[in-house]
């Protein structure tokens, strides 16, 4: 689909839909993680009624591990230990990632009766990220869906990946969320994280600092982007506390499962 149709596309679905917009970002990594989690599940308890879009981005650095990754094949352990960089595990599935400051993290939680296509894993996949790609196309020309769940851009250096992503799927709803690099310390990616033992295609086997980038962006032009992408105009001023404080106990404290390091 050519991006002009795609944009129009796009645009008009989404007037149908309005969704609520969530701007907060909590002080521990915990938090944040269980933040995401609790919002599908309110929307699967139909306490949120809509779509939901949340923009985060935390102080300090810290890896998220996906739902099956392994921390001791993904992660350099001793490099985060020295550097004191937590450990935590995400609910969804997809590879590790480094975040903190530079890197604005976004979640989107879907129903499949407004977006019935998304019941299918890959059409989840393709929905959302063309729906971010063609927020963000007006301001980065080049900007593909790559890889299984990845958005890159064409630089000098090749196709380069700025956000990688994860999809979370209950049964009314889906969580689909990821990361999108904007000002963020690229050589620390390297120290932290471990080479992917699945690489999609594209990489080239290239080296974290020669396959990671950074968006040429402001924080403020992205969140524009996303929230008139998302049509998110109605503030969620209401989150889910119960539900949050509720993984955070089951997960997040004392389960070295998904604490690796704290």
């Amino acid at each position: 689909m050519r991006l002009s149709r795609l944009l129009a596309y796009l645009s008009g679905s989404l007037n149908c839909f309005p969704m609520f917009f969530l701007n907060h970002t909590l002080p521990l990594p915990a938090e944040n993680l269980a933040l995401d989690e609790a919002l599908l599940a309110a929307s699967e308890a139909g306490e949120i009624a809509g779509g939901t879009l949340r923009l985060w981005e935390p102080d300090e650095h810290f890896v998220v591990l996906g739902r099956s990754s392994d921390p001791a094949v993904e992660v350099n352990l001793a490099a985060c230990r020295a550097k004191k960089i937590p450990v935590l595990r995400r609910a969804s599935g997809g590879g590790t990632i480094l975040t903190g400051p530079g890197c604005l993290m976004y979640a989107v939680v879907l129903s499949y009766d407004e977006h019935p296509a998304t019941k299918s894993i890959t059409h989840a996949h393709h929905f959302v990220l063309n729906r971010i790609a063609a927020g963000l196309a007006p301001l980065v020309p080049g900007i593909t869906l790559a890889g299984t769940s990845d958005l890159a851009f064409r630089t000098t250096a090749g196709l380069q990946k700025f956000s990688g992503n994860a999809l979370r799927a209950k049964r009314t709803h889906f969580l689909y969320h990821g990361t999108l690099l904007y000002d963020f310390d690229l050589d620390l990616v390297a120290t932290v994280l471990a080479q992917q033992t699945r690489e999609p295609q594209y990489r080239a086997a290239r080296a974290h600092r020669e396959f990671v980038a950074n968006l040429p962006l402001s924080r403020e032009q992205i969140v524009n982007a996303l929230t008139v992408a998302w049509n998110a105009k109605q503030p969620l001023n209401t989150w889910p506390q119960e539900q949050m404080q509720c993984i955070i106990k089951q997960k997040y404290i004392g389960n070295p499962q998904w604490v690796i390091i704290k």
